[in-house]
């Protein structure tokens, strides 16, 4: 596991944060949202999220079983990343990879998951 530190942000830059994460764990998942939107996660416990600016520029958007708490910039709309619960417990936060500066998305090798079936 290669955790490193990265920086990250919506497009407009109201929301900005730092995350240490490992990009060798990346997913992209099936499901309506995940598909929808492009997203590639990667995840972190919540103690290796950290808020620069813009906690409060954020809205949320729950579906289906509202388990996971999708944050978007108010003013642009860029998810740039969620918070739920780990499957073994704990807060998480899933990272759009997408939105994370200064990464080849190119050189990713994302896992799929079937999120649509569950």
């Amino acid at each position: 596991m290669t955790v490193q530190h990265y920086t990250g942000g919506c497009h407009c830059g109201d929301v900005q944060f730092d995350v240490d994460i490992d990009l060798d764990q990346t997913i992209v998942c099936n499901c309506s949202i995940c598909t929808k939107r492009g997203f590639i996660w990667a995840f972190a416990s919540a103690e290796q999220f950290h808020w620069r600016t813009g906690e409060n520029a954020t809205g949320e958007y729950l579906f289906n079983k509202h388990a996971i708490s999708h944050r978007f910039c108010q003013r642009c709309g860029v998810e740039a990343f969620a918070f739920g619960v780990a499957p073994r417990g704990g807060r998480t936060a899933a990272i759009n990879v997408r939105c994370l500066d200064g990464v080849d998305l190119a050189a990713l090798k994302p896992t799929a998951i079937d999120g649509a079936s569950r």
